[in-house]
């Protein structure tokens, strides 16, 4: 049995268990093509850990594929595909994770102009698709899986809602939407409808490529790089990574953050709410979200001094000394 044979049945075997590993799969294939797709057993330890420490040295990739390679060699010893495993004994000193990037309301607006460039003769709606879809992911701060799964049917423009399903988690939810988001949704859809096929009825993709077909995610990812490069965002300073459409999520809950300090709003009374809406399993979760950007510290700063002054008035019967 090849290894993209056992990978296929490896990842049947987890969607039984509830587990999709749509991201795992394209790993475990690249580990699957790099390896010459022999037999497991056969994968030497030292084309293992080449495909570990990949072409840039050992970062936090590193772990993701060791635990993903470790799940499938689990797997095949317990099915008598392999007598072992061939994965490194001890794992390297990785460097600590990169920071998510947070972008400024001004460079989301420069992405949203930037889609401009997509244009294509060939296919009319891409440039239209990209920037809704770029909208969608600052909205609502979707992951960009759960915005490329929806369909047309996903949308209940009555109540404003979005139905998100079989998500990270294999679990569905309901995502409120803002009046002027589902505006930009409901026309986006009715474009949509109108000019590209719909080989699905209501159950096609919402952001589709011209032949009606929902978009790759490698491919978005690729247009994005052009977005960005459009929209004049390089890395940040002593970076060498350049910010990811990902990140739009970050920017997201971190710039919900902002507003509620501006609101003057209980946020850590609201963080389980923003859990609940980006579809975190746990708060610990979002918090990780909530890099201390400068505007984010100093609404945190202000809304500390604010009830440093509360609690001196108090301490001193509201006379000052």
């Amino acid at each position: 049995m090849t290894t993209v044979e056992l990978i296929e049945q490896y990842l049947a075997a987890r969607r039984a268990q509830g587990t999709a590993l749509k991201s795992g799969r394209r790993t475990l294939m690249q580990f699957a093509r790099e390896t010459g797709n022999q037999a497991l057993a056969q994968v030497t330890p030292a084309a293992v850990a080449a495909f570990l420490q990949g072409r840039h040295g050992p970062t936090a990739t590193w772990s993701t594929r060791y635990g993903l390679l470790s799940g499938l060699y689990r797997y095949a010893i317990a099915r008598g595909h392999a007598c072992r495993s061939a994965l490194p004994d001890q794992r390297p000193r990785l460097p600590p994770p990169i920071a998510p990037y947070i972008y400024s309301r001004d460079e989301v607006r420069r992405l949203l102009d930037a889609s401009g460039s997509l244009y294509n003769p060939c296919s009319p709606l891409q440039s239209l698709t990209y920037r809704t879809l770029l909208l969608l992911l600052y909205a609502t701060g979707l992951r960009v899986s759960e915005a490329l799964g929806l369909n047309c049917d996903d949308l209940e423009d009555d109540d404003r809602l979005l139905t998100i399903r079989r998500t990270k988690f294999y679990k569905s939810r309901w995502v409120p939407l803002g009046s002027q988001a589902t505006d930009v949704l409901l026309r986006y859809r009715a474009r949509r409808c109108l000019q590209l096929p719909m080989p699905e009825g209501g159950q096609s993709a919402l952001f589709a490529s011209r032949t009606g077909h929902r978009l790759d995610y490698q491919r978005v990812v690729t247009l994005f790089q052009q977005v960005r490069a459009g929209a004049g965002i390089t890395s940040p300073s002593g970076q060498c990574r350049p910010p990811r459409l990902h990140d739009l999520r970050h920017t997201a809950a971190v710039h919900r953050v902002e507003q509620w300090y501006r609101e003057g709003k209980d946020v850590q009374q609201l963080l389980p709410h923003l859990a609940t809406y980006l579809g975190h399993v746990s708060v610990a979760s979002t918090q990780r979200y909530l890099q201390m950007t400068p505007t984010l510290l100093q609404q945190a700063s202000e809304r500390f001094d604010s009830y440093a002054e509360v609690s001196i008035e108090i301490g001193t019967g509201g006379r000052h000394a």
